[in-house]
């Protein structure tokens, strides 16, 4: 009993320690937002602002016009809600198709998806940009909405919770003389939420930081998400470091939020294993 308590007393103190670790440099950003670029260059390494200040704030939100950091913010969140409504679409009707249906060639053409894993996503860049491009989705939030709505790791995630569903149900509402559609969703989409949530928690994080990719394809400074036009934020007020901490804190509130909220449903469905609850 006390090699148990010594070892999580240990395993907290390590957890703590990285806690921290992790923590201060949020904690000094968030803070340094809250101060006066005077203080900043003057006063030396100090935590706390010696005086608050929502100078950074009102000068990016409200006097600005170059950097509309406001309509980046709602760009982004057009983008990230509406891609994440389309991935649990396809995503939910895509595992059901491969965990409950039977059609030639499943499993081969499963197992080519799941390969399609091994390349890194940088090799699509080109070819996706000239589909888009032909497309004429340069410049509009259907360069990031679309493209990966199809993610593999989520259907591959779905369909696995997916196969722990007894096929009972299935069998027993084919005898009542339910369709597919109604089997999916009057059964299997009330029984698979758990996992959806946690798609769309996967879905928004990564449509809301994703930079590279809307980087390639805006360079309409109105119609930009707030990740690219962080970058142009950065280039214009480079020597200006309080501005660009207040431009990165409202940049992170959507996601910071959305954990805070989720966290429960977040780590409930991370034991797949766990099956379906009677």
């Amino acid at each position: 009993m006390k090699k148990k308590s010594m070892s999580k007393v240990m395993a907290f103190c390590f957890l703590l320690v990285m806690g921290v670790i992790w923590m201060i440099p949020l904690l000094y950003g968030v803070l340094t937002s809250f101060k006066s670029e005077m203080e900043l260059m003057t006063a030396g390494f100090k935590l706390l602002p010696i005086e608050w200040v929502l100078t950074n704030y009102t000068e990016l939100l409200v006097n600005n016009s170059s950097t509309p950091l406001v309509k980046w913010f709602f760009n982004s969140l057009f983008i990230s809600v509406s891609h994440t409504l389309l991935v649990l679409v396809v995503v939910s009707f895509s595992a059901f198709a491969y965990s409950r249906l039977s059609f030639r060639g499943k499993n081969g053409l499963f197992s080519f998806l799941l390969a399609t894993m091994m390349f890194p996503s940088v090799v699509n860049l080109i070819p996706l940009y000239k589909i888009v491009d032909v497309l004429g989705w340069v410049n509009t939030p259907l360069a990031m909405i679309v493209p990966g709505a199809a993610g593999v790791f989520n259907i591959f995630l779905v369909k696995q919770f997916m196969d722990n569903i007894p096929k009972d149900f299935d069998e027993a509402a084919q005898i009542d003389g339910a369709s597919e559609w109604t089997i999916f969703r009057r059964i299997i989409l009330p029984l698979i939420k758990p996992v959806l949530l946690v798609v769309a928690l996967f879905a928004f994080t990564g449509s809301w930081n994703d930079f590279l990719w809307p980087s390639i394809v805006f360079n309409d400074i109105e119609k930009m998400p707030i990740t690219s036009g962080l970058q142009l934020l950065q280039g214009m007020y480079q020597a200006q470091p309080t501005l660009l901490m207040a431009g990165a804190l409202v940049a992170i509130i959507p996601t910071f939020v959305l954990y805070l909220f989720a966290q429960k449903y977040f780590l409930q469905s991370m034991s797949l294993s766990a099956g379906v609850k009677g």
